[in-house]
């Protein structure tokens, strides 16, 4: 069996895309991965706002949002999946346990490199009173890939791969993430450009 072959896990990792995917829901995205094995990869989009501020959507849900530094903030489109489910991407919030490894809220999915991500209302709640976790972003839906789906999707060269940092998700703007997201690698998205080098 060829070296080569060893399965790669690109969880904590960001997944940017090339300039030419063309798919609408991907296209000039960068995806954080929560969570990739041989069964497949989930991750949210984190730089496609929508039209929704967080305001909005926790008056949707019959909430108020007592914390002012994100009542303006936008929803994401997180991806093309269950686009009407909520999922709260956020630091970690441990709970009193002494391993540290179980969350605050209900339905998390820890993340291995220090990030949670949350489906359950309590995250909700625990905002709309002013506390919860420090830095979150919002997405209505997520990303899926099945079994070697996005292995094939690498190997044709649709996306690039770089370590996630968590200031890109939280403190970077919005409509500069994706251009640092190639910054971490060392590039622009010109280099990339399937026009570069014509005359």
């Amino acid at each position: 069996m060829p070296s080569d072959s060893a399965p790669i896990n690109l969880t904590n990792h960001f997944l940017i895309a090339m300039p030419g995917l063309e798919d609408e829901a991907f296209a000039r995205s960068v995806v954080y991965l929560c969570e990739h094995s041989e069964r497949g990869a989930l991750g949210l989009i984190i730089n496609k706002p929508s039209d929704i501020s967080l305001k909005a959507l926790f008056d949707k849900v019959d909430l108020s949002l007592r914390r002012t530094d994100l009542s303006d903030a936008p929803v994401l489109h997180g991806g093309p999946v269950q686009t009407e489910r909520g999922f709260v991407l956020h630091d970690a919030m441990v709970a009193g346990t002494p391993d540290g490894d179980q969350s605050a809220y209900a339905s998390t999915m820890v993340i291995p490199g220090g990030l949670e991500m949350t489906t359950s209302r309590d995250v909700l709640e625990a905002l709309s009173t002013g506390a919860g976790p420090r830095r979150v972003i919002v997405t209505l839906g997520y990303s899926s890939w099945g079994g070697g789906q996005l292995e094939s999707e690498l190997a044709e060269n649709s996306w690039l791969t770089v370590d996630a940092d968590s200031r890109l998700i939280f403190e970077t703007p919005i409509h500069e993430r994706y251009d640092q997201a190639l910054a971490l690698l060392g590039l622009q998205s010109w280099m990339l450009s399937p026009e570069a080098g014509h005359a």
